[in-house]
């Protein structure tokens, strides 16, 4: 399977449990595990209910800060496969999950002028977008005892599933906090021709810290998928009502993460 197969996945993974009602604000910083060059930051809003994370929305900016990119994602049907929809105006790229009458349905339009194409998937058990965030803390205890925890993973660009597997890798330390790491790779042999991904959270806040391996992202060229370490350093804060608002409005334009 080639590697790009493996993607689409997740940069989903880029939750965390900020404050407990409203709204928060969290930024994620992407740079190229090989050289450390900065590639594209990830500005996230969610809205809660006291427990409960009803909506987030996240706008992705290239290092000269203009938005190329928008997700969106509605937790309200589904806390593990949440609807979403993201957009990148670098290369007119859509792709997202949506419900119809209580079936799963995923869909993508790869470019301008292309149809979009879409195919139904069984919701029960599907793990979707930043679902994944609460499919790890749901599994926390599995996870921490060495057990390697199976998941189907909604892929749009594939129009289907695919099972995967997250094991604990062990602990580490980042930024001085105290993290446990977790690897996602495909089941079975093929989890061993396709890359890995690998995610740090918190110990004991459960908060995504690091994610390192195929993004959601394509490189600037559109040909490969973007391979990315995204480090969030700082807990989520409050943030103004009125900052969703400008999120949805703000333009998308076309940019280069790869300056």
């Amino acid at each position: 399977m080639k590697p790009a197969a493996a993607a689409g996945l997740l940069l989903a993974l880029l939750a965390s449990p900020a404050a407990r009602a409203g709204l928060s604000f969290e930024e994620g910083v992407a740079r190229d595990p090989d050289d450390n060059q900065l590639l594209y930051r990830e500005q996230h809003l969610v809205r809660r209910e006291g427990e409960r994370t009803l909506q987030r929305l996240v706008l992705y900016r290239c290092p000269d800060g203009t938005a190329f990119a928008r997700k969106r994602v509605d937790y309200r049907d589904s806390a593990l496969a949440p609807e979403f929809s993201f957009e990148d105006a670098r290369l007119g790229y859509r792709e997202g999950l949506r419900r119809e009458e209580g079936a799963g349905e995923v869909w993508v339009r790869p470019a301008p002028g292309e149809a979009e194409r879409s195919a139904s998937l069984a919701t029960a058990g599907l793990v979707a977008d930043a679902g994944f965030d609460e499919f790890i803390r749901r599994q926390w205890q599995p996870l921490l005892a060495g057990q390697a925890v199976p998941l189907e993973f909604a892929v749009p660009s594939r129009l289907e599933s695919l099972g995967f597997q997250v094991r604990r890798l062990g602990p580490q330390a980042l930024d001085g906090e105290p993290a446990e790491v977790f690897r996602l790779r495909l089941g079975g042999w093929l989890g061993w021709l396709a890359p890995h991904i690998d995610v740090a959270y918190g110990r004991e806040s459960r908060r995504l810290l690091r994610f390192e391996g195929l993004s959601n992202l394509r490189e600037d060229d559109g040909q490969r998928q973007l391979v990315a370490r995204i480090d969030f350093p700082g807990a989520a804060t409050p943030a103004p009502e009125g900052r969703w608002a400008a999120f949805e409005r703000e333009p998308l334009s076309g940019c280069r993460v790869r300056g």
